[in-house]
């Protein structure tokens, strides 16, 4: 295997585990004896910062090896963009996909570790879904257009934290806390998927058809997001190699 591969497969691998992760282990914790539910967990915002820092840890640590994509709509999205060759795009989505899978199976047997767990809500293992498996209770047409939009707005980012002009060596903290604003907008709405391969991991072991069927759903509208953003910033945003970059004068 080539070292890339393996760079997606353990990215994607860290972004699942540690993001879906939070969300099964540390959102909501019970408290013994009573209480309220989220007295001691993480809540939204936590597990907002988990996919953020696992992006961010993520693109640091294999980003120089294959560029940190971890996320199939982020490898098609860069193609769109002509930042990442067409041919390696198969084999970047199957590591990511199989990374995502190894973590979720990971995620439950964990989980099965503690005495009455069950696979069980409306988003077992942190899953994602609309309908009656969506968070607050958003429908179809409402988790279509979120997963479309953020998707967008998540490549324009790393098109943009990536882009020759902007400062080397940071393009992780935009996309990290990029990624952490778009679960702090959709959990409640779709759980947040942005990404086909998070996706797929934890609803293959999530023990619910009714999931499983929703997931077309969560491979279409990031693809179509990425696309749209791969050819917006191509053709509106970026700097053509004959063209002189802006003067910006910070004294003014």
């Amino acid at each position: 295997m080539k070292k890339e591969y393996i760079a997606e497969f353990l990215g994607t691998f860290w972004l699942v585990f540690g993001g879906c992760g939070s969300a099964v282990f540390a959102a909501f914790i019970a408290v013994p004896g009573g209480g309220n539910v989220n007295d001691f967990g993480l809540g939204y915002l936590g597990v907002a910062l988990a996919f953020g820092l696992t992006v961010l840890t993520g693109a640091y640590a294999f980003g120089h090896i294959s560029g940190g994509h971890f996320n199939p709509a982020v490898s098609i999205g860069l193609v769109a963009g002509k930042r990442f060759h067409s041919k390696n795009l198969a084999p970047y989505i199957g590591s990511q996909v199989v990374g995502a899978i190894v973590a979720a199976i990971l995620i439950l047997v964990i989980a099965k570790g503690k005495d009455g767990f069950e696979l069980a809500g409306s988003n077992p293992l942190a899953t994602n879904g609309f309908g009656a498996h969506s968070p607050s209770g958003y429908g179809l047409l409402a988790a279509l257009i979120t997963e479309i939009v953020l998707t967008f707005i998540f490549l324009i980012i790393i098109l943009g934290a990536t882009d020759k002009r902007a400062p080397a060596g940071f393009a992780p903290v935009p996309i990290g806390l990029g990624l952490t604003l778009i679960h702090l907008v959709s959990i409640p709405i779709t759980n947040t998927s942005v990404n086909p391969a998070r996706s797929t991991g934890v609803a293959l072991l999530c023990g619910n058809f009714e999931l499983i069927a929703q997931l077309p759903l969560f491979w279409i509208a990031p693809i179509i997001g990425a696309i749209a953003a791969g050819y917006v910033y191509t053709n509106f945003l970026e700097q053509a190699d004959n063209e002189t970059a802006p003067e910006t004068d910070l004294s003014e």
